[in-house]
């Protein structure tokens, strides 16, 4: 008897490790992320992003079979070869439209209305880490309450129907009563939280509200263990 074994969908992730193509993997890394037990591996960073490091980075990636995700920070560093996804990020609470929509519309165009969109993925993002470079470059209003998170989430699902709202904390532990706000008033979209999960306790503890946590800085300031530890924690 044979066995169709059917790939999990991006929907069905519940924990996705993070990349930044600026910075450096330690030897033996990248076999133990894979053998970690993660659904997916984002190629993601907000600074010194370009096509060079992130081509090395996923030549780095290659012959290990897990969903592979491009999330741009900018129009001009964009892989589409050899990626499963893009998720697109709008950051719902920058004060500058070129993040919400700008950079999105001029991406299209250099690509000459060529673009998958079916390999597409639109992410709503939620940044409130000040300190963050994110934070900083996409000039966010990061001073929320739970019930300004929860209404951005509102029109995230609701009004614009983003398939994922993403609650970035970006490097620091984030308000699990934050999390739990944006997910008391989600319906269709998939809510993805990211920021200082460094610990299975923090990643249970963020589990509990968000449908998909995302661990990045871990990786490098602590080791694939305590990846494996996030991973243990959700799945």
């Amino acid at each position: 008897m044979y066995i169709t074994v059917i790939p999990m969908k991006w929907k069905d992730w519940v924990h996705v490790t993070k990349l930044d193509p600026d910075k450096q993997l330690k030897p033996g890394d990248i076999e133990a992320i894979a053998a970690s037990g993660t659904d997916a591996l984002m190629l993601s960073g907000t600074l010194n992003v370009t096509k060079e490091n992130l081509s090395f980075l996923q030549q780095q990636l290659k012959g290990y079979d897990l969903p592979l995700v491009m999330e741009p920070a900018n129009p001009d560093a964009v892989l589409m070869q050899g990626i499963d996804y893009v998720f697109v990020p709008s950051v719902m609470n920058s004060t500058e439209v070129q993040w919400i929509v700008g950079k999105h519309r001029l991406w299209v165009q250099q690509q000459k209305q060529h673009v998958p969109w079916d390999r597409i993925v639109p992410e709503a993002y939620i940044v409130l880490n000040p300190d963050s470079a994110v934070g900083k470059v996409t000039k966010s209003a990061c001073n929320l309450t739970p019930d300004d998170v929860a209404a951005f989430t509102s029109v995230a699902d609701h009004f614009f129907h983003f398939p994922i709202v993403y609650i970035e904390y970006s490097g620091t532990y984030g308000d699990p009563a934050v999390v739990k706000a944006a997910s008391d008033v989600i319906d269709k979209s998939i809510l993805y939280y990211g920021g200082g999960i460094n610990s299975a306790q923090k990643a249970a503890e963020m589990a509990r509200y968000a449908d998909t946590i995302v661990v990045g800085n871990a990786v490098y300031e602590q080791g694939a263990a305590a990846l494996k530890a996030s991973v243990d924690a959700v799945q």
